[in-house]
């Protein structure tokens, strides 16, 4: 039975881009439910009727529900080993885990104040001293990565991972809100920006027309 990924907005729902991309990246086949975000009770319950958080996304595997996008990439990665979203060696493995469970749980002023929102014409905007840290610290982790494994690939652990998927909705809001990347940042966002399930994902993106007006609003403050 094929598994099947219910996300939300693909403009606005950072968290269905991690799972989806991670998928889409490794070609671990899927079908996909797509149900919008905020638009009443209807697809509230229809989401409900899918996993109990009330959130996107979540995996379908037969009798298997998976909620919450990086338990969904943990089973995927469990699922489909040859995939490797997780590098073989233990170190390494340990160090994109850690990086990966940090963006999980972390970074709320960044969240916050620079909501991905792909359709949004790039604009700085000005940032507390929170997000500031907060962005830092994205690009010292990003640096460090790329320091340590380049010679692996281009990608955080070298080949594209687990990690990568979790900071790709990072990427759009570095470059949605004009935030100055350093020179190894730069070009970590241009590999990504040029993998091709990023590209159908912002393609894809920015050809939808629904738009949630809360998310506008708190885009131009």
């Amino acid at each position: 039975m094929k598994l099947k990924l219910v996300i939300g907005n693909k403009n606005y729902s950072s968290w269905s881009m991690r799972a989806w991309v991670a998928l889409r990246a490794k070609n671990i086949d899927f079908d996909e439910v797509f149900i919008p975000l905020y638009t009443g009770e209807e697809d509230k319950n229809r989401i409900l009727a899918f996993t109990p958080s009330g959130k996107v996304p979540a995996l379908v595997d037969g009798d298997i529900t998976v909620w919450d996008s990086l338990a969904i990439i943990e089973y995927v990665a469990e699922r489909f080993p040859q995939a490797g979203l997780w590098p073989e060696d233990r170190a390494r493995r340990a160090h994109a885990r850690s990086i990966s469970a940090e963006m999980h749980s972390g970074f709320p002023a960044l969240r916050s104040e620079c909501g991905m929102n792909i359709h949004r014409p790039v604009r700085a905007i000005k940032l507390s001293d929170e997000a500031r840290a907060n962005i830092a610290r994205v690009q010292d982790i990003w640096t460090e990565c790329r320091e340590r494994y380049s010679k692996l690939g281009p990608f955080l652990f070298g080949d594209f991972g687990a990690a990568d998927a979790m900071f790709a909705p990072v990427v759009h809001r570095f470059r949605t809100y004009a935030i100055a990347a350093r020179p190894e940042v730069q070009a970590y966002m241009e590999t990504m920006m040029a993998l091709p399930a990023f590209q159908e994902w912002t393609r894809l993106a920015l050809a939808e027309t629904i738009i949630i007006e809360k998310f506008e609003i708190e885009a131009t403050q």
